[in-house]
C-alpha cells in the first residue's frame, strides 16, 4: 500500500535587488518573474528606473529546473502537482521576505509600494497581495489575469484606494488580446476595473511602460 504525506522543511531561497534603499527612495517594488525566469535576469527589465528613486526586490521561485534545449536554469512559482502546498509555501517566503525588508532602518515608510507579477508571477503576485499581508499602493498585471481560486470576498478590502493596471503588449505570441479582452470582462464581472496599458510588444517588459507606472 503506498500511502502520500506530508512534512514542514527549512528551505534557502533566493531573490536580487536592484537599486539603493534609503531613506529617500520613493518607490519600492516588489516584482514576481515569469515562468522559467531568473529573479537576477529579469531585473535588468528594470534598470531603466532610476536607483536612487526606486528599490526593486524580486524574489525568485522555490523551483529550479533546467530549461529544455540547453543548460540555462529557469524557475517556476508552482505546477498542478500539491499546488496548494506550493502556494501555501511561496506564500510564506513573500511575507517573510517583505518583513525582513521592512524591517531594515533605512525602509523609507512613506515610499509608493508596487506589487508587479509578470506572466506566470502574476498569479503570484494576486496571490500574496490577497494574502492581506503585504502593504501596497499599486498592482501591476504584466500578460496574466487573476488566478481562479482567488477569494473574491475580500477584492473590497484589498484593492479599496488602491491602484490596478492591466499591462500587455499587442504582439504577444502567447496570449492574444481576445484573450486578454475575455480575461478583462471576467474582472469587471468582478467589480474590478483595471486600467489597461497596451504597448508595441511581445510577451515581455517595457521600460517606457515601467517608468509611466510611477509617474
Amino acid at each position: 500500500m503506498i500511502n502520500n504525506y506530508h512534512m514542514k522543511v527549512e528551505r534557502t531561497a533566493q531573490y536580487s535587488t536592484y537599486g539603493i534603499l534609503t531613506s529617500q527612495t520613493e518607490n519600492i517594488w516588489w516584482v514576481c518573474h515569469g515562468y522559467g525566469q531568473l529573479a537576477r535576469y529579469f531585473l535588468k527589465k528594470f534598470e531603466v528606473l532610476n536607483p536612487q528613486k526606486n528599490f526593486v526586490i524580486a524574489p525568485e521561485a522555490l523551483s529550479h529546473f533546467y530549461l529544455k534545449g540547453h543548460q540555462r536554469v529557469g524557475a517556476s512559482w508552482m505546477t498542478k502537482e500539491d499546488r496548494l502546498h506550493e502556494i501555501e509555501d511561496y506564500l510564506s517566503y513573500l511575507n517573510t521576505l517583505y518583513e525582513q525588508v521592512c524591517q531594515q532602518d533605512a525602509f523609507p515608510k512613506k515610499a509608493k509600494s508596487l506589487v508587479l507579477g509578470f506572466s506566470q508571477g502574476v498569479a503570484t503576485a494576486v496571490r500574496w497581495v490577497y494574502d492581506q499581508k503585504i502593504s501596497f499602493d499599486h498592482l501591476v498585471m504584466w500578460a496574466g489575469g487573476f488566478p481562479p481560486d482567488v477569494d473574491f470576498s475580500k477584492t473590497q478590502t484589498v484593492l479599496a484606494n488602491k491602484s490596478l493596471s492591466f499591462v500587455y503588449g499587442l504582439q504577444d505570441e502567447l496570449i492574444t488580446t481576445k484573450q486578454f479582452e475575455t480575461e478583462r470582462q471576467r474582472m469587471l464581472e468582478k467589480q474590478i476595473s483595471p486600467k489597461v496599458v497596451t504597448f508595441e510588444g511581445k510577451h515581455e517588459l517595457n521600460g517606457e511602460i515601467l517608468q509611466r507606472m510611477i509617474e
